[in-house]
């Protein structure tokens, strides 16, 4: 194949495409927006920092003129999946949205979804112990809890705590027993997450389920109207090979 290969994010998907791709000879850059002081980082060049929004990404784009984009970020990354979006269709950049299901629960799983964090917030407010799972740049729309608040990120939160938080600074994956026994050290009663999807990061889904405990779930942001989009890393594999054979 020849010409640049643009992916888009730190996910565990973004590195096994890169990885894919460089073992077959393609020119490879994957761009991370920055927000983890440590990131996990892929084969190949990489690029650290924003472009600048969909303008600055656009410009990128016209100066540079890579062959395509894959948006492999977060399934929460919602501005940067808008912006590729915008400034891919500006100078006909062919754009694929490479993004892993959601989860799905099972006849024993107590999960209850909402539609943004404030939502969230206000589900689990009558719980004695809940614990956070939503990053640190959601933390900010529970710091009015009244209760206990286990409180899980890689990197510290920019925004205040719940007074009653407990910080935990960690990175997955994380196996069923130790969130087991994480949970029961701090007596959760409620676990909050988004539905990000994947199996890095769903044993503490089992988890709440073998304990009984409820799982308030943030739904995804829709995802840009007209890009097309695939589950898994085979087929991204095999429409970056068809945009070349193109």
């Amino acid at each position: 194949m020849t010409g640049q290969v643009v992916v888009l994010g730190g996910t565990g998907e973004a590195r096994a495409l890169a990885a894919a791709l460089l073992a077959e000879g393609v020119d490879v850059l994957s761009s991370l927006a920055g927000r983890t002081a440590d990131p996990v980082l892929p084969e190949g060049p990489v690029r650290v920092g924003g472009f600048g929004g969909a303008e600055g990404l656009a410009a990128w784009l016209a100066e540079h003129r890579p062959r395509a984009v894959v948006d492999a970020t977060h399934p929460f990354a919602a501005q940067i999946t808008a912006s590729a979006a915008t400034a891919a269709a500006a100078h006909g950049t062919p754009l694929l949205r490479l993004q892993r299901p959601g989860w799905s629960p099972g006849p024993d799983d107590d999960w209850r979804y909402v539609d943004s964090l404030a939502a969230a917030a206000e589900a689990v407010a009558g719980f004695a112990s809940v614990f956070l799972t939503t990053g640190r740049q959601g933390v900010a729309a529970f710091a009015a809890l009244p209760g206990r608040v286990l409180v899980r990120a890689v990197d510290p939160p920019d925004s205040p705590l719940p007074a009653g938080a407990t910080l935990l600074l960690d990175r997955g994956p994380f196996g069923v027993a130790d969130e087991l026994a994480l949970m029961r050290e701090h007596a959760v009663d409620v676990v909050v997450t988004k539905d990000s999807g994947g199996h890095l990061t769903e044993a503490k889904l089992t988890a709440a389920r073998e304990l009984g405990l409820p799982v308030v779930l943030v739904r995804r942001p829709p995802l840009p109207p007209g890009v097309e989009t695939v589950a898994t890393v085979a087929d991204a594999l095999a429409w970056v090979r068809a945009q070349a054979a193109g």
